[in-house]
């Protein structure tokens, strides 16, 4: 065993966590644990089993859906590309989750025809209608106009951009700082350790209120009742990774993973908690060590070893660890990042020395304890001389962009050359289409990194196939030099949370 190559072996066992080994069961609703692409995916409800007879799985409007048509248990409370395709193919289409308000490219989008659904089928793409405000800043023009509808009239004659983005998981909701990717159900902040619980009962209340009148296309409002319940039970969820082929069960061996694990978890956060920009409440510093769920794996040896198979799980834990790591402590020099290197609270610098954990620094969870929207380049126009930067040319390139509308944003200065006016090529000008300020250009929010193997595709846009595509966008976007087998191990680790 001595003389076994330990890094070939923990580059082969990390390897065996990339692809899609086993599909998602599409459209289950059990509290699993459930297999997925990686092993198997739990939802622990914190009130006991899951009760599939409440209001989250009834369908309260006039198309058929429910809550759970695009929050599957199985799923990570969420959708995946793969869900998407069997649903599909069973019932030829005709699965309310396909409904052409919002469900096809467009609205015209013709039931059980796939190419008018092609962005759903492809990266899980639900199209959402945005009307920017009157006062905006800006002004917006489709460029790339592949299915007719990229910008289009209301009843009232409003200008509407159609943008398409990825449904966020309806678990472990007591950690967020924003609600929805733009964060436009976030009513009143989350920032705030003694009003974030009332506070996020009331964001998340007129979310669920907004989908069933809209994604459900109800006739009549749903009632008190029915609203309590379904944010009840939202608030119950907690889904993580429970087990990863080779490395087992994601709680043993003094490791933390797991649904119950990160259910305990939520004792501990508070909006703030490690932020890194200086937002705790208690005045901590931050740590860049924010994951910790697998360190006691990192000091693992094979002195015990005693049957191949031990050697096996060994090595893939050890390599879960070393990603793990090198999340934590890998350097990252953040540079042309809207909301960071642009911020004039931060001094505008041009470029920041960070980790992946300076984004991701709410502790074992993986998204920002504050509010801080970011544009990180994923929605970018990869179309020939509409992208200035090369560092963000190179990450495109490593990701499954769907053929998404293009809009060239015009009225709004280069914000890293304050003064020089500039066109600005995207495929979702993010918050800006809700506040109408420059400022907020394309950036939306860091998601909750747990559950992720259960959920493929990924970024708000479903830009990457898989977790090695990520890895590797951000391996070229912020010229990281990891190598071969360092990104092996960080897909380790991000399919073990």
């Amino acid at each position: 065993m001595n003389k076994i190559n330990i890094p070939l072996a923990a580059a082969l066992a990390a390897a065996l966590s990339v692809g899609s080994l086993a599909a998602p069961l599409a459209g289950s609703q059990s509290d699993g644990p459930l297999p997925d692409p990686t092993g198997t995916i739990r939802t622990y409800n914190d009130t006991g089993r899951i009760d599939t007879r409440g209001a989250f799985f009834q369908s309260l409007g006039t198309n058929g859906r429910t809550c759970a048509t695009c929050h599957v248990i199985g799923e990570a409370m969420g959708i995946s590309a793969a869900g998407v395709r069997a649903r599909f193919a069973a019932t030829h289409g005709k699965d309310p989750l396909f409904a052409p308000v919002d469900g096809a490219n467009c609205p015209a989008g013709r039931p059980g025809n796939a190419a008018d659904h092609s962005l759903m089928l492809k990266s899980g793409l639900v199209r959402i209608p945005m009307t920017p405000p009157a006062s905006a800043q800006f002004t917006v023009t489709a460029v790339h106009d592949p299915y007719g509808c990229a910008i289009a009239p209301d009843a009232s004659g409003q200008q509407v951009v159609s943008v398409y983005r990825r449904p966020l998981p309806t678990a472990n909701l007591t950690f967020l700082s924003a609600v929805m990717w733009d964060g436009r159900e976030t009513l009143v902040p989350l920032t705030n350790r003694a009003s974030l619980q009332n506070n996020l009962i009331a964001d998340l209340t007129d979310q669920a209120n907004t989908a069933i009148n809209g994604h459900a296309q109800a006739a009549q409002p749903a009632t008190s009742d029915q609203l309590a319940d379904i944010v009840s039970f939202e608030l119950g969820l907690y889904t993580a990774q429970e087990t990863a082929f080779l490395a087992g069960n994601l709680a043993s061996g003094g490791a933390l993973g797991g649904a119950y694990n990160i259910y305990l978890y939520r004792n501990g956060y508070y909006p703030g908690v490690n932020d890194p920009l200086g937002g705790n409440p208690e005045g901590d510093a931050f740590n860049a060590s924010a994951m910790t769920l697998f360190s006691s794996w990192g000091q693992l040896t094979y002195a015990e070893v005693r049957r191949p198979e031990d050697w096996l799980r060994i090595t893939a834990r050890k390599a879960i660890a070393a990603g793990e790591e090198l999340f934590n402590n890998a350097p990252i020099n953040i540079t042309n990042v809207r909301g960071l290197n642009d911020s004039v609270a931060l001094g505008k610098p041009a470029s920041i020395a960070g980790h992946c954990t300076t984004c991701h620094d709410a502790p074992n969870i993986g998204n920002h304890s504050m509010p801080l929207p970011l544009d990180i380049g994923t929605a970018h126009a990869r179309q020939p001389g509409m992208e200035t930067d090369p560092q963000i040319q190179a990450a495109l390139a490593q990701l499954s962009l769907a053929d998404l509308p293009v809009y060239r944003v015009d009225g709004c200065s280069n914000p890293f050359n304050p003064g020089e006016p500039a066109s600005f090529y995207t495929t979702d000008p993010g918050k800006a289409l809700l506040t109408g300020q420059c400022g907020d250009l394309n950036r939306v929010k860091g998601p909750i990194l747990r559950g992720l193997s259960a959920r493929a595709p990924y970024f708000h846009n479903g830009a990457a196939a898989s977790l090695l595509e990520v890895v590797n966008f951000y391996n070229e976007r912020f010229t990281m030099g990891l190598t071969p087998v360092q990104k092996l191990e960080l897909v380790a680790f991000l399919n073990s949370l």
